[in-house]
């Protein structure tokens, strides 16, 4: 009688060749995207494998090759209406290429060290970071331990890191430029907290080019991007100031908050006495009552060239590092005079 107890022994990638008349290597290649097998080859090895019920063995695959085909993407809690689609975008681009992603969350900003104590944890290959700030003793840690990493809408001054960025100076030159061209006068800023190299990089560009303009101090309000923030802000500028004609927003949901706040509490029409104007081009930014004049950012070019980036250095650890930086679109919305 035959021995239920014992255990079913694991079909490996050398009973599929067997069973498929190949060679283990072909097993191999055929179940690793991007490496090269015959269709007809193909179509063999998975007959085989469905017939014999057999499943790659991502560990034991991790022990031949030192790698372990999972990245790390570390985004922050900061509310960023970009981070799902992002976010989906992302893990799509590394799954087409047999890529798992793991997914690590910065509460605090100061926190990025324990963080990635629990990413080197993993094994990863390589990591597309989406936080508020990174600093040369962060990217030290990357080079020491040789792994790979990608910055995404931020950079580290005065070092070389591979990056993907929108052109920030091109799209908050345009948004200034409209207003000042159709006799905007009065600005005010909005910004997102200053730990944010983004916030800090889109406010000091307003200031900047408002002043090149001629336009002296002009006043920054400092928010945390989220929509209450523009709320809050647009309010305590209000309660000892004129309104001003235009606010400059360091983000689309700041700047839906700020149109919110003007209306309901002000009493102010948008765009007919305020323009207020955003970044980013999210979702909501397009709703009927909004329709908020912004600089939407091209998720889909960034994201893919985020993960092109990454997953060369994981191939080519010593190529030098890459920025690449796309221009946004001017959206003209009805929240705006331009």
């Amino acid at each position: 009688m035959k021995d239920r107890s014992k255990p079913k022994r694991r079909v490996t990638s050398y009973d599929v060749a067997r069973e498929a008349g190949v060679s283990q290597s072909a097993v191999s290649r055929a179940f690793r995207p991007g490496l090269s097998v015959s269709k007809k080859t193909r179509e063999k090895i998975i007959k085989a494998a469905k017939r014999l019920d057999y499943s790659p063995n991502a560990i034991a695959r991790m022990l031949i090759t030192r790698r372990s085909s999972m990245v790390a993407v570390i985004i922050s809690s900061l509310v960023n209406l970009n981070y799902p689609e992002l976010l989906t975008r992302l893990t799509k681009e590394f799954s087409d290429r047999g890529i798992r992603v793991l997914l690590f969350t910065l509460d605090n900003p100061g926190g990025l060290a324990d963080l990635l104590e629990s990413v080197w944890t993993f094994q990863v290959d390589g990591v597309t970071a989406l936080t508020a700030h990174f600093d040369h003793d962060s990217i030290r840690h990357f080079e020491e331990r040789h792994i790979p990493v990608v910055l995404y809408n931020r950079l580290v001054p005065d070092h070389p890191v591979n990056a993907v960025c929108c052109d920030h100076e091109q799209g908050i030159r345009q948004l200034v430029d409209a207003l000042v061209g159709t006799g905007h006068r009065r600005f005010l800023v909005l910004s997102g907290p200053g730990f944010s190299d983004v916030a800090n990089e889109r406010r000091a560009l307003a200031v900047r080019l408002l002043e090149a303009r001629g336009f002296r101090s002009v006043p920054v309000e400092e928010g945390d991007f989220s929509y209450q923030s523009g709320r809050d802000c647009f309010a305590r500028w209000m309660a000892a100031h004129k309104a001003p004609d235009a606010v400059i927003c360091g983000n689309d949901m700041m700047a839906i908050g700020c149109i919110d706040e003007a209306r309901e509490k002000f009493g102010l029409d948008v765009p007919g006495q305020l323009s207020v104007v955003g970044f980013d081009g999210v979702g909501a930014a397009s709703i009927g009552s909004y329709r908020l004049t912004t600089i939407q950012q091209p998720l889909g070019q960034m994201a893919k060239a985020a993960v092109d980036i990454l997953l060369y250095r994981i191939e080519h650890p010593d190529a030098p590092p890459e920025k690449r930086v796309f221009a946004g679109t001017l959206v003209q919305g009805h929240s705006a005079r331009i």
